[in-house]
């Protein structure tokens, strides 16, 4: 197998530099919004509300066969001809640089802090609705914070490190074909009346590619918190061996129980979807009365994180080459 350091370590240079730029945005959109393009129109096609149960089970796993075959193919192309090019594997990494989300995280879970400070609750609410799918107003400021450093954990796995090892593992393609995977997820793995079967296939596929991702975004926490001020690697790794298995998620419970083990809190708990109330268990044995500040201590954690993942591309990248 051929892996992609240096074109990994590139990309994350990329991405944490300059983002999506707002001028390409305004100019294309973005990758994953033509991907969910793509998973609406399946959805449409061949979700159909009359269906029984096992047929709509069969329709959802034949949706996302195309759809990883669709871009899995476009991807492959594209990479080919980036690797034709002069200083091929620059041009690969740019464009895998956008489907990696290192500074938009950054900035959108800043922005809760930011609210909290400057516009108290309601601000605060109105910017963690933003990130998080619970419902805002049931929120009080501790938990307003909490959530906000739970999306930061979360995504830090599903839009960074997992994408990252993707990338790692299989180029352009492959990062590409992760993030096929985790739009569909998002956007039809939900056990909703629509979705409860045909959304079936890509739920567990997500689970699936997001295994090593999360195990690796909980690790690099823990290693990040030995460069982090106020922060503990010992209690990040107790925080995940005893609780990363208590959340409903295969995936979710690592880098959050480390981030709520490393920054001494307790994340996760009760929360409510809509009207629905979900009993979720606690992560960590810390505060549940977090603030903005706490805020600013997962970030100041999350960019060392970030910082040992490009490190440890780099490394290998000079490892692989020399």
């Amino acid at each position: 197998m051929d892996l992609h350091p240096t074109v990994l370590a590139a990309a994350l240079v990329i991405e944490a530099v300059a983002g999506y730029p707002d001028a390409v945005f305004a100019a294309i959109r973005h990758p994953v919004m033509w991907i969910g393009a793509l998973i609406d129109r399946l959805d449409r096609m061949l979700n159909h509300d009359d269906a029984p149960g096992w047929q709509r089970k069969l329709a959802g796993v034949l949706a996302l066969g195309v759809l990883l075959t669709i871009v899995g193919a476009a991807a492959s192309l594209v990479a080919g001809l980036c690797r034709a090019l002069p200083l091929g594997w620059l041009w690969e990494a740019a464009l895998a640089s956008t489907l990696l989300a290192q500074r938009s995280l950054h900035d959108h879970v800043a922005a809760v802090a930011t609210a909290l400070r400057t516009g108290g609750l309601a601000a605060g609410r109105e910017a963690v609705g933003r990130i998080v799918g619970r419902n805002p107003a049931t929120l009080d400021e501790p938990a307003v914070a909490r959530a906000a450093i739970e999306s930061l954990a979360e995504n830090f796995s599903d839009g960074v490190v997992a994408p990252a090892f993707w990338l790692l593992v299989g180029g352009l393609p492959g990062i590409a074909l992760y993030k096929a995977a985790n739009t569909a997820d998002s956007m039809i793995g939900h056990r909703t009346p629509r979705h409860e079967a045909f959304g079936w296939a890509a739920a567990r596929f997500d689970d699936l590619v997001n295994l090593p991702g999360s195990r690796l975004a909980a690790l690099l926490l823990a290693a990040a918190a030995f460069f982090t001020d106020g922060a503990s690697p010992q209690q990040a790794w107790a925080s995940v061996r005893a609780d990363a298995g208590r959340h409903r998620s295969p995936n979710a419970g690592w880098p959050e129980a480390a981030m709520a083990g490393a920054l001494d809190l307790r994340l996760g708990g009760p929360r409510t979807y809509g009207g629905t109330r979900i009993m979720d268990a606690w992560l960590g044995a810390g505060r549940t009365a977090a603030t903005d500040r706490d805020i600013d201590r997962a970030l100041t954690l999350y960019r060392n994180a970030c910082l040992v993942l490009a490190g440890a591309a780099v490394v290998l990248a000079l490892v692989v080459r020399g």
